[in-house]
């Protein structure tokens, strides 16, 4: 079986140094709020190019409580992808706002930027374009829409750290920046992990407040806040390995450049397409083929661990039914969502499982096709 990841491979490599850093957490009786979580923010400020970042357990909860430092709530519209994990429509709800979905560009998978525009009206305050499967967005156009009507930018980086545009770190572009560190994740914890980026003060305050029970000071309380604290071990567990997030990056893409050499000859497995002047830091690698369902069990029957992200877009789920977005509204995200597949993506992933990935799904596609011929 080959995995969709392997993170015991990368525990091999980093196990030692991991193991010494939480017992010395464990040791120091320090927990919460403790001096890996401050040193972890300035690394992660620095890395992503903003003077602020605020450590928080989860990226939902860093999209939720970006949301809530921007003032966004009820009566309010705040424009998105129906192509992405939930989360990102799940902290639109949790504030009282309402997901505004925008069709995705055809290839790359991303919020289709030019047509934003035409899905703006009075009520919206916000736009939230994700870097999905670590692809940065059109964020020129974004930002410059953004300008022009007067709205806050909130991006969802958390499949995307380290990726880039230009110099420019995703994150960095616009009001806020919303990390995961699920541990699929290219910077993955060992639990649930989360962090907010901005060069506003405001937000960071803001942010830094509503994540302790809404106050800045203890025992006194400004507003309705929550329990959002990154724990000491899982703060001191990444700073290990953010120690190796750009080495394991550039694996990442050397893996991805790998896979579309294999598959030059096929065009019936189109590869994921790479925007000029941007650094795709391929935290999924997918391909669209077609008979997806039935290739993607062949694969599983063969022991290639390929997933499907996502098989039904978002404005089709029954937690969206009541914002009367029907079928055939979305054509491209609807489209992809009935083609695409991720493949095993994972920097200590060898050039043998790649090539047996690979012809595994040729043998599979074709295997398909021809079934379906005859």
């Amino acid at each position: 079986m080959i995995p969709i990841l392997d993170l015991k491979r990368q525990y091999k490599q980093i196990g030692k140094e991991i193991e010494k850093e939480v017992v010395e957490v464990l040791r120091s009786g320090s927990y919460i709020l403790g001096k890996h979580n401050k040193a972890l923010e300035e690394e992660l400020a620095e890395y992503v190019g903003v003077k602020h970042a605020v450590a928080l357990n989860s990226g939902t909860d860093a999209l939720h409580l970006a949301l809530r430092a921007l003032d966004i709530g009820a009566g309010d519209e705040v424009i998105t992808t129906a192509f992405t994990f939930v989360a990102t429509t799940e902290a639109i709800g949790i504030v009282g706002a309402k997901p505004v979905f925008v069709d995705i560009d055809r290839d790359t998978f991303n919020i289709d930027a030019e047509k934003i525009e035409n899905a703006i009206t009075p009520k919206t305050k916000a736009i939230i374009p994700v870097h999905l499967y670590g692809q940065p967005c059109d964020m020129k156009t974004i930002m410059d829409i953004a300008k022009r009507h007067d709205l806050f930018v909130i991006e969802d980086c958390c499949q995307a750290i380290g990726a880039k545009i230009g110099d420019k770190q995703v994150g960095s572009f616009g009001d806020a920046g919303c990390f995961s560190f699920f541990p699929t994740k290219n910077l993955g914890a060992m639990g649930d992990g989360g962090l907010l980026t901005t060069n506003s003060k405001l937000i960071n305050d803001r942010v830094i407040a509503l994540r302790n029970h809404g106050g800045a000071v203890r025992y006194y309380h400004d507003e309705i806040g929550v329990n959002s604290r990154l724990d000491e071990v899982q703060a001191a567990i990444l700073r290990v390995k953010f120690k190796h997030i750009n080495e394991w990056n550039k694996k990442r893409r050397e893996n991805a450049y790998r896979y579309n050499e294999l598959f030059a000859n096929h065009l019936e497995i189109q590869t994921p397409k790479e925007m000029d002047k941007t650094y795709c830091v391929y935290h999924q690698y997918t391909v669209k083929i077609p008979n997806r369902d039935e290739v993607h069990k062949m694969l599983q029957e063969e022991g290639v661990g390929a997933m499907l992200y996502y098989p039904v877009p978002l404005h089709l789920q029954k937690v969206h039914e009541y914002l009367g977005v029907g079928e055939g509204s979305l054509p491209y995200t609807e489209e992809n969502t009935k083609l695409v597949i991720s493949l095993p993506m994972f920097p200590e992933l060898t050039k043998e499982e790649q090539k047996t990935i690979v012809d595994t799904l040729i043998k599979c596609v074709e295997k398909s096709r021809l079934s379906r011929v005859g």
